[in-house]
């Protein structure tokens, strides 16, 4: 082989070195973005599923409107994610006895249990945990304060690795 063509051939063989790996790195570029892509929407699931149901004075049922609708999008993610354990909580504002708040807050996660199994989601896949006036998300003793306490929490505990959208 002539120097020249030495040359060409190395040249070549070069520009095909330089193509791979550019392949390479764009291959990685797309992995890692899909990567990410599939992380947030794994966080914008978990917020949903984080929205909490509010629930009125001294009541357990689930009111209609925004809290039935949150829990319908609650209940296409569930649906989405058989693999998904979910632990619900129930909370109470300050007004009435510890043990009246425990068992309000233990009918108040039990409600959402219902509603969910009502669907057809299996019972097993839910916790149900009271925790009464205990875990208060704001202090103050005004109608307000006690309005964001009396509230119905789910807690991811098993399967929320990857979670699939809602369809």
């Amino acid at each position: 082989m002539s120097d020249r063509q030495q040359r060409i051939a190395d040249s070549i063989a070069r520009e095909r070195q330089r193509l791979e790996e550019e392949r390479v790195r764009a291959e990685r570029e797309r992995e890692e973005a899909a990567r990410r892509e599939a992380e947030a929407l794994t966080a914008r699931v978990r917020d949903l599923l984080s929205n909490v149901i509010n629930f009125d004075f001294d009541r357990s049922n689930i009111r209609a409107g925004r809290d039935t609708e949150v829990l319908e999008m609650k209940l296409r993610i569930l649906q989405a994610n058989p693999a998904l354990r979910v632990q619900i909580t129930g909370h109470c504002d300050e007004r009435g006895s510890d043990e009246y708040n425990m068992a309000l807050g233990n009918r108040r996660a039990e409600a959402i249990r219902a509603f969910l199994v009502g669907f057809g989601l299996a019972e097993n896949r839910f916790e149900i945990v009271s925790f009464g006036e205990g875990r208060p998300l704001q202090q103050g003793d005004t109608e307000a304060a006690w309005a964001r306490n009396r509230r119905g929490q789910f807690v991811i505990t098993a399967g929320g690795d990857a979670i699939n959208p809602a369809r």
